[in-house]
């Protein structure tokens, strides 16, 4: 979406620090020997206590308040038995809807005691490829860089990118246009960034894999080599003064 009026914005911010908010509790509340459904239901009811909706269930009845996926899943993992252990790789995706307007934020992080540096290094990379990206974001600038900066510094670091995940628009819908917004440069993809646009950046960066495939269930994508895979992602506003990040909490 394009942002018209001081009122949308207000709740874009709104909901953008409701889920920022529910992603740091949830991360802060992890531990090693906890399931992933009771890091879900943490999750779940913040989001209630703040009036807020999860996408994922209001969208496409998702069966978890939250999308949180372990090692080889890389997303849109269903919450469940699965207890988190030392040296997983963790991503919690939190996705929210209230009055209307929907934001979208993610990180994946290592749990408890980790002895596999190339973990480290993929969580490193993937937060430098976002930066990297933001970079790209201004009015006028085609969406497809910001997919050249994350590729690139995937590759300047021995790293690919999950080439079928991607970014996308956010605001009115939990998936807006543009539809997508890739992790390496398509040269194809002539979208122009406009003032206003309101977008959710998420680079996916790997040790090894180029794609992930359907999972163990309906809804997980996993990696079938046992790469390492990280996310990162905020929703996003374009403005002339630079990137509004409206899901990024400030300590």
């Amino acid at each position: 979406m394009i942002v018209k009026t001081q009122e949308e914005l207000q709740k874009l911010e709104e909901i953008g620090q409701i889920c920022g908010r529910v992603l740091k509790a949830t991360v802060e509340h992890a531990k090693v020997g906890m399931t992933t459904k009771e890091l879900d239901e943490f999750a779940g009811g913040l989001l209630e206590e703040y009036g807020a909706k999860s996408a994922p269930i209001s969208e496409y009845d998702f069966p978890g308040y939250t999308c949180i996926s372990i090692n080889e899943e890389v997303a849109h993992g269903i919450p469940g038995k699965r207890v988190i252990k030392d040296g997983d790789i963790v991503n919690v995706d939190v996705s929210a809807v209230k009055d209307g307007f929907y934001s979208d934020t993610g990180i994946s992080f290592i749990a408890g005691e980790n002895d596999d540096p190339l973990k480290q290094k993929v969580i490193d990379v993937t937060e430098m490829a976002f930066e990297e990206a933001l970079k790209k974001i201004k009015p006028g600038a085609k969406v497809s860089q910001i997919g050249r900066a994350v590729f690139n510094t995937a590759r300047q670091n021995g790293l690919t990118v999950i080439k079928n995940l991607t970014g996308h628009g956010v605001g009115k819908s939990l998936h807006d246009q543009p539809q997508h917004i890739m992790n390496y440069y398509d040269p194809t993809d002539r979208t122009i960034l406009k003032e206003g646009m309101v977008i959710a950046v998420e680079p996916f960066v790997s040790s090894k894999a180029t794609i992930v495939t359907d999972g163990k269930d309906d809804w997980a994508f996993e990696t079938k080599d046992g790469s390492y895979v990280a996310q990162k992602e905020h929703t996003i506003m374009v403005t002339s003064e630079g990137p509004k990040l409206l899901t990024k909490v400030e300590d």
